[in-house]
């Protein structure tokens, strides 16, 4: 004999409509009720979606190569069948006939993202004529000013709980605009770092229970809402002070403060050179370590061709050894062909350079200084490490402006247009100094070089 019991409670059968409820809720994610109706397992996908209609798809070189190809198919034929599954299936495939799928395709991503994007649905792009890179900065007008200005109006309307910003405050965010775009009379149209600013200076003045953001509270945003690598860079910095790995004061044979970005934060890359007899009897090499790019290879090896033409030493007998001490972040991009060109000159003329001073320039092989980016990022850096001259390359010069007033009263910036101006402000003052610098100037004057 069978006794029943009785339950309190609910019990869910999994194939109902409410225990399909529960169990898509719950227990999983893909799953429908048997008795589901056929067309209600088919669900269209975004192709479908946007039949006679715009398809946005961000970061596209991100998705898979055959996505891609499908996605080319689709644009091509301009029908697709609805294929997968959904959470009305059961877990069951589903195939439908081709489905209308005619769109207008707006693709974005990162330029580096290119080489991960199918071919031919590339060519597809280019072939319509609508390929287009955005731009980075507007140019720093009155017109783009206000702008940035609505932009912070925005952001507050949007966040609902901070405090709108004074007069003086919002002109602090229109300078960092400046200072981001990197350029000389530009304004950084990277709007979702400077929408965090503002978020951040709006927190502070919330917490300080000010009516309205003021100056301070943005300069204290600027100081904690800092980036992960403007973080990492500032540890790295004073670690690397700390253990005397570069030095602020005297002066070394052979070792150099170069300047280098990491992310949008300057750091100190001390480097160090050395000239050894050459192991081989044909000609010397010019040996680098220290984790480097390809770019910041071949600035190295571009190095030996103006001593050559410039110096007049005959460097073939000797080895040059270049180390960039404790890089484990990498080292890429040629804007520390200067130090590096000074480390070795050094080296070679047994003149010592004065360690209180940091620069940051590519060098071509005739020995021109070149523009370089992050000429302010870098700047600030070495000020904060205590260096009180900055070497920078003269077209960079005008960069400046977006500088803190009293930062850049702390020290000395040398604008330099060759690399003999380079080492006649980073060498220690001595007489071998002084022939030298004489004998590159009457070089450079003879290869028609100013």
């Amino acid at each position: 004999m069978v006794k029943r019991v009785k339950h309190e409670g609910f019990v869910y059968n999994v194939t109902t409509e409410s225990g399909n409820l529960f169990a898509n809720g719950i227990l999983v994610h893909n799953s429908g009720g048997l008795g589901t109706p056929p067309h209600l397992r088919v669900e269209p996908g975004a192709i479908h979606r946007a039949n006679k209609g715009v398809l946005f798809i961000d970061e596209v070189a991100s998705l898979s190569p055959k996505s891609q190809q499908e996605l080319l198919t689709a644009m091509q034929e301009k029908k697709y069948s609805i294929t997968g599954q959904s959470e009305m299936s059961s877990g069951a495939l589903v195939h439908t006939e081709p489905a209308p799928c005619d769109f207008v395709l707006v693709a974005a991503g990162n330029y580096q993202g290119l080489v991960g994007m199918n071919p031919a649905l590339r060519s597809r792009i280019r072939g319509y004529g609508y390929e287009v890179y955005m731009d980075e900065s507007v140019p720093d007008t009155p017109e783009n000013r206000w702008r940035i200005v609505e932009f912070v109006a925005q952001e507050v309307e949007k966040d609902g709980k901070i405090p709108h910003f004074n007069r003086e405050a919002v002109e602090l965010i229109v300078n960092e605009a400046r200072k981001r775009a990197g350029r000389r009379n530009k304004l950084t149209l990277k709007l979702r770092e400077l929408g965090g600013l503002v978020r951040a200076a709006g927190d502070v003045a919330q917490t300080k229970k000010h009516g309205v953001v003021s100056p301070e509270d943005v300069k204290e945003a600027l100081s904690i809402a800092t980036t992960l690598e403007q973080q990492i860079s500032r540890q790295i910095v004073e670690a690397r002070k700390d253990y005397h790995v570069f030095s602020t004061e005297g002066a070394q044979v052979g070792k150099v403060n170069g300047l280098a970005l990491m992310g949008d934060s300057g750091i100190i890359i001390p480097i160090v050179a050395e000239v050894a007899p050459s192991a081989s009897r044909e000609e010397g090499r010019v040996i680098a370590t220290g984790k480097l790019g390809e770019i910041a290879r071949e600035a190295v090896e571009n190095v030996s061709a103006v001593i050559k033409k410039h110096l007049g030493e005959n460097i073939r007998a000797y080895d040059l050894h270049i180390q960039f001490l404790q890089t484990y972040e990498g080292v890429e991009g040629d804007s520390a062909s200067i130090s590096i060109a000074a480390a070795v000159i050094s080296a070679l003329q047994n003149v010592a350079l004065r360690q209180d001073v940091a620069m940051t320039g590519s060098l071509s092989v005739r020995g021109e200084v070149l523009p370089v980016g992050g000429v302010t990022a870098k700047i600030e850096s070495a000020l904060d490490a205590g260096l009180k001259t900055v070497i920078i390359p003269k077209a960079n010069y005008e960069d400046l402006g977006t500088l803190d007033a009293k930062k850049l009263a702390k020290a000395k910036i040398v604008p330099a247009s060759n690399i003999v101006d380079v080492l006649d402000a980073a060498l220690k003052p001595c007489k071998k100094k002084t022939a030298l610098i004489r004998r590159m100037r009457k070089a450079f004057k003879k290869n028609g070089l100013k």
